[in-house]
């Protein structure tokens, strides 16, 4: 489930909105009413939608979005006229007055953009550091001495432990040298 912020500069909006959300599967994990408070959301959930209007008492929407961890996504609800001359490139705006049906629609379609973000972002292997790849080839090493494999044996050892415990290679790196030495 997608991390919602609810923000607007007035608290009987911002509830409206996250009730609407609710009653519709959907999960608000927080109502705001300025943009500190909004991004001190956003920074402490990591990653979501921020549904917000266009001025608040500390800033405007610009602002809001150019400090907007990159993981967030902003559905940014404005008057028409905002929209249309809004500054900001890759927002997506509803114009007021809101329709229920295309709020949900919206926050569906920006859940889903999301969802394969984070998918594709799990497909690319991370990079590891020279420690991590010197406990590997240690333990590699360790495996072929002692229990007589290949070197792509013991590779394939160690995915398969790692992938069994739910691990890193680099941390089952580390379990096979701390119980073999």
């Amino acid at each position: 489930m997608t991390n919602i912020i609810v923000a607007f500069p007035k608290p009987e909006n911002a509830k409206n909105i996250k009730k609407i959300l609710l009653q519709n599967g959907f999960r608000a994990d927080a109502v705001c009413t300025t943009g500190a408070q909004a991004l001190q959301c956003a920074n402490e959930l990591g990653g979501g939608i921020l549904v917000c209007g266009y001025r608040f008492a500390d800033m405007i929407y610009t602002e809001l979005y150019e400090y907007l961890p990159e993981s967030f996504e902003m559905l940014l609800v404005a008057a028409p006229e905002n929209c249309r001359s809004r500054d900001v490139k890759n927002l997506v705006c509803l114009a007021t007055p809101l329709r229920v049906n295309e709020l949900l629609q919206t926050v569906k379609m920006m859940e889903d953009t999301l969802t394969r973000r984070r998918k594709r972002a799990k497909r690319v292997p991370r990079e590891r550091t020279e420690e991590e790849e010197a406990l590997i080839s240690a333990a590699k090493q360790l495996l072929t001495e002692r229990n007589n494999l290949s070197e792509e044996e013991a590779h394939r050892y160690m995915q398969k432990r790692s992938m069994d415990n739910g691990t890193g290679m680099a941390e089952t790196a580390q379990m096979i040298l701390s119980l073999l030495t």
